[in-house]
Parts: C-alpha cells; sequence; structure tokens
C-alpha cells in the first residue's frame, strides 16, 4: 500500500477557496479522496494562531480528522500589514517526509512551492500531487507536481 504525507495549507485554502468559489473547504473530502489512493502516514496542516474560538473548533475539526495541527501566531506589523507565512516549515516537513513516504500530497496554491516538489521527486522519486483552485493556483506549482487535483464539487463545503 501506498504511503503518502499530507500537507495542508490552510491560509492558501482558506483565501482561494473563498475567492474563487464564495465557500468554505472540505477537509473531511481531501482526507478521504487522498486516503483511497493510499495510507496517510503523517498529515500537517498549517494555520495561524489569532486565539478565537471558532478557530480553535477548526482546529479540534482538523485533529479529528487526523491531521496534525501546527499553529504560528499571527502578527500585526506596524505598517498595518499582517504576517503569518508558513512556507519555510512546509518546505522543511515536505523534504523530510519525502524520504519516508511514496507520495506527497500538497493542498496549497502556492507557486512558492513549486521549486519543492521539483527537488522531492527529484531526491526521493516520489510522486506529488497538488490540490489547488482552478485559475488561482501557480502555474508553476501544477507543473512541477506529478498531478493536479482541481478544488472543485465534492472538496468545496456549500452552505
Amino acid at each position: 500500500m501506498k504511503k503518502i504525507a499530507l500537507f495542508a495549507d490552510v491560509q492558501n485554502l482558506y483565501y482561494t477557496v473563498r475567492q474563487g468559489h464564495g465557500c468554505h473547504f472540505n477537509y473531511a473530502a481531501l482526507w478521504a479522496d487522498v486516503s483511497r489512493e493510499g495510507q496517510i502516514v503523517e498529515a500537517l496542516a498549517y494555520a495561524i494562531d489569532r486565539g478565537d474560538s471558532k478557530q480553535q473548533q477548526f482546529q479540534q475539526i482538523l485533529r479529528n480528522l487526523g491531521f496534525e495541527v501546527r499553529l504560528k501566531p499571527y502578527i500585526q506589523r506596524a505598517d498595518g500589514s499582517a504576517k503569518g507565512d508558513w512556507d519555510v516549515g512546509i518546505t522543511l516537513d515536505v523534504i523530510e517526509a519525502a524520504a519516508r513516504v511514496d507520495q506527497v500530497v500538497l493542498a496549497s496554491g502556492d507557486g512558492d512551492f513549486d521549486l519543492l516538489l521539483e527537488r522531492a521527486m527529484q531526491r526521493h522519486g516520489v510522486e506529488t500531487v497538488v490540490y489547488g483552485v482552478p485559475g488561482l493556483t501557480a502555474l508553476s506549482v501544477i507543473r512541477a507536481a506529478s498531478r493536479y487535483v482541481p478544488i472543485e464539487g465534492k472538496l468545496l463545503l456549500k452552505h
């Protein structure tokens, strides 16, 4: 059975699904979809911690599905802009996991991950799968992946 590591860029998914579809992402459907490919042996969700109860409920839902939730504090800069970026953490975790699994699944449309996917394939021979919102997923990351799965249909939570 194929061993799979699943990585979810929560901020990217939240904003791209909201922008592209006007709703929320269905993490349970993602888990079910990926599970059909093999056994999820590692699953990490990367989020920003604002400390509110609604977010804490959401994080608990992710944990109940099987994700390890990694949190970073939300930082408001003096100029009003915000910082909350997990790119380096995701990159380190994917490269480490790529040595142990057959497939790496990244749920993010962020083009910064194109080199990461190429390197994981070159160094470790893993299959790489990207889940991203059509039109809001960087072409470079789609091209770098072994396979691209558009976020639509059952992967959306319609209210």
